[in-house]
């Protein structure tokens, strides 16, 4: 990965990073000076705003972790998983906390369902990149097992030689 490519996902990561604690401190200021109007719950939906950007935050420090590792070309480890499962977590974590918000705001789409139905569709794509995450971290799991592989035949040539 060149630096370039590093230093750009870094920048990105900080912004995602700022931005986010700025949205959860303005949901926290919100929900503690402005009182609830008109038919949605606020309050609900302000809480699950702030568990979404906290996802977000583990998603980002997870893939600057993983950024690292790449950098230092330790990412084919076991220390790794840790790192993607996070990431994994975090996203069906954004998916729950979307449906809840579906769930909140069915009631209010009586008169036109179709939102509702995007909403949940919404909700199973965000479960779908969770999943192709799962894939990456299955191809990760066989890489570091090659790895291994190839250190432990390395070492056993070297050995004969």
């Amino acid at each position: 990965m060149g630096k370039l490519a590093v230093r750009a996902l870094r920048a990105v990561l900080v912004v995602v990073l700022v931005g986010t604690v700025f949205v959860q401190a303005s949901m926290v200021w919100a929900m503690a000076t402005h009182e609830e109007e008109g038919s949605l719950p606020l309050t609900p939906l302000r809480v699950i705003t702030i568990l979404g950007m906290a996802s977000a935050q583990v998603t980002v420090v997870c893939v600057g972790r993983l950024v690292t590792m790449v950098r230092r070309g330790t990412v084919f480890s076991h220390a790794a998983f840790r790192y993607v499962d996070g990431v994994i977590g975090a996203i069906v974590a954004a998916a729950l906390m979307w449906f809840a918000v579906t769930a909140i705001n069915a009631p209010g789409q009586r008169d036109d369902p179709g939102v509702t139905l995007i909403m949940g569709g919404i909700g199973v794509a965000i479960l779908g990149v969770a999943l192709i995450v799962l894939v990456l971290r299955m191809l990760l799991a066989q890489a570091v097992a090659r790895d291994v592989e190839a250190a432990r035949m390395q070492a056993e040539l070297d050995e004969v030689i």
